[in-house]
């Protein structure tokens, strides 16, 4: 049973209800996310037990020192015994193989939830094995994380305030689905229901492009066929735009990969863009040129995340 009370966190106007406690939790891949998930779940006392799997046995130590989780572990099936809550925090490609290979430890009645990025390729992949097994899945996607990665980097307050994709499909469990919006809600993050192809199309432009571009820019800035000085040269304005080139190699490919339709026409667009800005510079255009960076400056200025109100 999950009560529900009200908590205020300093440093934020945000009021969002706590789910008390589940009896335990699974956490598959404690890194980033899986381990600042593994720490907020620990200090709000949202489970009794909190597990963590992992590959490799030198993260065992790493795990423990960090605090994520009360235990780590690199048996998948123990992991996930009895667990009431799965939370999938590998890299998309691996996510499939790793619920094949846990699901003879997956109680009934339990909730299988993920962190990724790409969530139509996720829940047509992962729904229907997990609902064979008499468990449930309901598709999620944090809007958090950085450019550091590893348990180490984790954070128990990275979700506080941060908006959380829930995807529901139709054949959602609608009580299942509750629970894991209710879930993020006690972790501090704001949700936002959307069908998982919308997801998509969405983040595509505003999340997996300005990735794609960031690591464009810092491709042909920093290649060593430029002049050696070029580097010195790179100053504010190259570090914050290309910081987050910075990520996961093989998180990105696999976001990359799953999403490419809708990667492809957003970088379609983007290119668009600058051939519009590249053919009013060669014309000396200055009212077109200021125009450009005018309605840039304009939007970034009166831009605010906002919450729209979707219904599951």
């Amino acid at each position: 049973m999950c009560l529900v009370y009200f908590v205020v966190y300093q440093k934020s106007s945000f009021h969002y209800p706590v789910c008390v406690h589940f009896r335990k939790i699974a956490i598959i891949g404690v890194g980033l996310l899986g381990g600042s998930i593994g720490l907020a779940v620990k200090s709000r006392r949202l489970a009794r037990e909190v597990a963590g799997f992992v590959r490799r046995p030198a993260s065992l130590k790493d795990c423990e020192k960090a605090g994520a989780v009360d235990y780590a572990t690199t048996d998948l099936l123990a992991a996930v015994s009895n667990a009431d809550l799965v939370i999938l925090c590998t890299p998309l490609s691996q996510m499939r193989q790793r619920v094949a290979e846990l699901l003879p430890a997956l109680k009934r009645g339990a909730i299988v939830t993920d962190v990724g990025s790409v969530k139509a390729g996720v829940v047509r992949e992962l729904e229907s094995l997990i609902q064979k097994s008499g468990a449930h899945f309901v598709g999620s996607h944090p809007m958090a994380g950085a450019e550091k990665t590893g348990v180490g980097a984790a954070r128990a307050d990275l979700f506080v305030n941060a908006v959380c994709v829930v995807t529901p499909a139709k054949k959602s469990n609608l009580e299942a689905f509750r629970k894991v919006e209710a879930f993020w809600k006690s972790l501090g993050a704001r949700t936002l229901q959307l069908a998982p192809e919308q997801h998509d199309a969405l983040v595509s432009r505003s999340s997996h492009l300005p990735h794609i571009v960031a690591a464009a820019l810092a491709n042909l800035v920093l290649n060593p066929a430029q002049p050696e000085i070029q580097s010195a040269l790179c100053a504010t304005g190259f570090r914050d735009t290309t910081r987050i080139a910075s990520g996961s190699p093989e998180m990105w490919r696999d976001i990359a990969l799953a999403n490419r339709k809708n990667l492809s026409r957003a970088v379609d667009a983007f290119i668009s863009e600058l051939q519009k800005f590249q053919r009013v510079l060669k014309k000396s255009d200055i009212k077109a040129v200021a125009k450009f960076l005018e309605t840039a400056k304009a939007r970034r200025d009166n831009w605010r995340p906002q919450m729209l109100n979707v219904e599951f």
